[in-house]
């Protein structure tokens, strides 16, 4: 009987898949999602069994599967707006199509969900910090006094500090993490800058495309802020070092400031041990000429 059932509920999982399936992470959504009867499922630890069954299934197949985060909140907001009957598979297929195109979606690759999940979790933040400070910055408007777009300039001005980062920056696998004091909580972006073999870098576009408008808020709010990078390469030190927003640019921490950064507990203050084999310095000189331009609200 158990088998039967299984099977039932895994014909019920194909219906509302096509390409992609959308996945109820927790199990506050999912029950949220047991207030429509077409929703078959009782149990949240059974759903995501069946989930990684299904998964399997088709990644055996030859077939590619996409995971996206489906959100009921957002799912009832598509229904209204659309003027879709919610309590029905095909208006679940027709949102998780939705969110496939213009929301987080990582690829089946094979893992366990619960090893997949985080990542997703990860994705679906980091386009939503990105978004956020989009539109913060494009609410900025033009500079009173030169009438230059503030969010332009400063997205401009955060992607040539970028760039000279990583141009001074030591040989190494790069690790950068920009932290904006912003209302009503932190945005905090990470990019990943990898060494070639062939002398050249690898970063992910979409990364970059955050960091530097996180950055470029701070830069354009004037925000309390910082930037510290962590660089990795072979038989050498990790080296560590940073800045912290100032005006319309970075100004150099010191080694003391970094390593107070990186030796205290951010949620008690506690003092923690430092990491062995590590260099807390200052940051190299990014080479800039003269004061840069400052505009005004």
């Amino acid at each position: 009987m158990a088998h039967t059932d299984h099977r039932t509920m895994r014909r019920v999982l194909h219906r509302e898949i096509a390409g992609t399936i959308g996945l109820l992470t927790d199990e506050h959504d999912f029950r949220a999602m047991r207030r429509y009867r077409s929703f078959a499922f009782a149990d949240h630890t059974t759903y995501l069994a069946q989930v990684e069954a299904l998964l399997r299934s088709r990644a055996a197949q030859g077939n590619h599967t996409a995971v996206a985060l489906f959100d009921p909140e957002d799912y009832a907001a598509f229904c209204a707006d659309t003027g879709l009957e919610p309590d029905t598979p095909t208006s679940r297929a027709r949102f998780t199509a939705e969110i496939a195109t213009n929301g987080p979606s990582l690829p089946y690759d094979g893992r366990p969900l619960d090893e997949l999940v985080p990542d997703l979790v990860d994705e679906a933040v980091r386009q939503a910090t990105w978004e956020y400070a989009s539109t913060l910055l494009a609410r900025l408007g033009p500079c009173a006094s030169c009438g230059e777009d503030i969010g332009r300039a400063a997205f401009t001005r955060a992607a040539d500090l970028l760039v000279r980062i990583l141009d001074t920056a030591p040989p190494g696998n790069r690790h950068l993490v920009c932290s904006v004091s912003t209302t009503p909580e932190a945005l905090v972006a990470v990019l990943h800058v990898d060494d070639e073999d062939s002398g050249s870098t690898r970063l992910d576009e979409a990364e970059a495309l955050e960091f530097t408008t996180v950055l470029a808020l701070g830069i354009a709010t004037r925000s309390p802020g910082g930037l510290v990078m962590r660089t990795t390469a072979d038989d050498t030190p990790d080296r560590i070092y940073g800045w912290r927003l100032r005006d319309d640019g970075l100004e150099p921490l010191t080694a003391g400031e970094v390593f107070d950064a990186y030796c205290t507990d951010v949620e008690s203050g506690d003092l923690i041990s430092p990491e062995s084999g590590v260099d807390y310095g200052t940051p190299p000189d990014l080479g800039e000429e003269g004061p840069q331009p400052r505009h005004r609200h």
